[in-house]
């Protein structure tokens, strides 16, 4: 052993067995569940869900809308339409192309609801992973991740936007280059005819003066914003139902001078079953 270093073998066996000692440690101390199941963590080191409500989430496989992420029947439907789903096809929208890692459903919906309605902020990491895995052609060359904001009164009740909390983990820039200027009523509460129309001019583009962050004047977008001009960008958000929040932020980062507005979340509300 040369200037009496340790092997990287002996130190990464004595590293996996100290972490397994206080995993150990902390499950018969803290007793921790998991945030999905409630199952007792057997390792509470590898966060704050079970490794089985990992495995059991219901992914999004190919082939799948280029546009919204909805699963096609199969390849053959894929080639003959472009790669687009039939409500894509009638209104494609602002989207260039988009994409969820999974069902929202079961052990995937259990996830997101823990990281947003009860503040484990923990998960966002795991999350993000998971959507760098299976997104991975929707972040590759882009330029910027952008997380669909929360309207200031919802950010204050929160304490926190998980659009954010996930964008900071997909090894991008973020550009937090949108902003909430009307408190539009919760998505979920509305049947999906009405969401569009509940998110319209709901959001506004910030722009650069002298280097800080400032909202359009009249909470109007600011054309041509040097920030975004000639970028490809990456919408971020938790969940995708109809696709009209996303929508709606697209069509602002259009305004603004995106060359590309693409959209990744990391669960979807599957309207077409394959």
């Amino acid at each position: 052993m040369a200037g009496g270093m340790l092997p990287i073998h002996v130190i990464q066996a004595t590293s996996r067995g100290v972490r397994s000692a206080l995993d150990g440690l902390l499950a018969l101390l803290l007793a921790p569940r998991c945030a999905a199941c409630e199952a007792l963590l057997s390792r509470p080191l590898d966060g704050a869900v079970c490794e089985g409500c990992w495995e059991r989430i219901r992914l999004i496989t190919p082939p799948a809308c280029r546009l919204c992420g909805d699963p096609l029947p199969s390849w053959r439907t894929a080639t003959l339409e472009n790669g687009t789903c039939p409500r894509c096809r009638r209104a494609p929208g602002h989207i260039d192309r988009g994409g969820s890692a999974g069902h929202y459903e079961g052990a995937l919906r259990s996830i997101v609801h823990a990281l947003k309605y009860e503040g484990r902020r923990s998960i966002a990491p795991d999350l993000a992973a998971l959507m760098r895995s299976r997104c991975r052609d929707l972040l590759l060359d882009a330029d910027a991740i952008v997380p669909v904001p929360l309207h200031a009164r919802r950010l204050r009740a929160r304490g926190f936007n998980q659009a954010e909390e996930i964008a900071r983990h997909l090894e991008l820039p973020v550009m937090a280059c949108l902003w909430r200027q009307r408190d539009t009523q919760p998505q979920n509460e509305l049947p999906a005819s009405r969401r569009h129309r509940n998110v319209r001019d709901a959001f506004g583009l910030k722009e650069t003066r002298a280097g800080a962050w400032r909202r359009g004047r009249w909470g109007q977008p600011c054309a041509d914003s040097p920030s975004i001009a000639g970028k490809r960008l990456v919408l971020v958000d938790d969940v995708s139902t109809t696709g009209a929040t996303l929508q709606e932020c697209a069509r602002m980062l259009k305004l603004g001078g995106a060359r590309e507005v693409r959209a990744v979340t990391a669960a979807r509300v599957v309207r077409s079953r394959p």
